[in-house]
């Protein structure tokens, strides 16, 4: 495919010419493959009622550092403890995650056609 500008090869996912910046017509790719990641109580790492664990596992950090600045915090400040109630009730859990298949050792009789 060519730019109808300047004349220049684009790729088949190229949604603009990388020379003068003429639209190519074609929507840019987006990747569809892992959705934006959502706030959700855990309930695979879950002590109490697994925000801790959602907040780790949404931030991409380890959960212990997650439950121990909450342990410090809710220590110098109390009445975050009423946010952690409020937020146990507000934020939806995690949804099952689909099983892998087991695949067995044993092999499988070939069928002769």
């Amino acid at each position: 495919m060519y730019c109808t500008e300047c004349g220049v090869v684009l790729e088949g996912s190229d949604a603009y010419c990388s020379q003068c910046g003429t639209p190519t017509g074609r929507l840019p790719t987006t990747s569809a493959s892992r959705p934006a990641p959502r706030l959700t109580r855990s309930i695979y790492d879950a002590k109490i009622a697994g925000l801790c664990g959602g907040l780790a596992h949404y931030l991409a950090v380890d959960p212990t550092l997650v439950r121990l600045l909450w342990l410090v915090a809710t220590v110098c400040f109390p009445p975050l403890l009423l946010g952690y109630l409020g937020a146990w009730i507000l934020v939806p859990k995690e949804a099952p995650r689909p099983a892998a298949p087991i695949e067995s050792g044993i092999p499988q009789p070939q069928s002769s056609v």
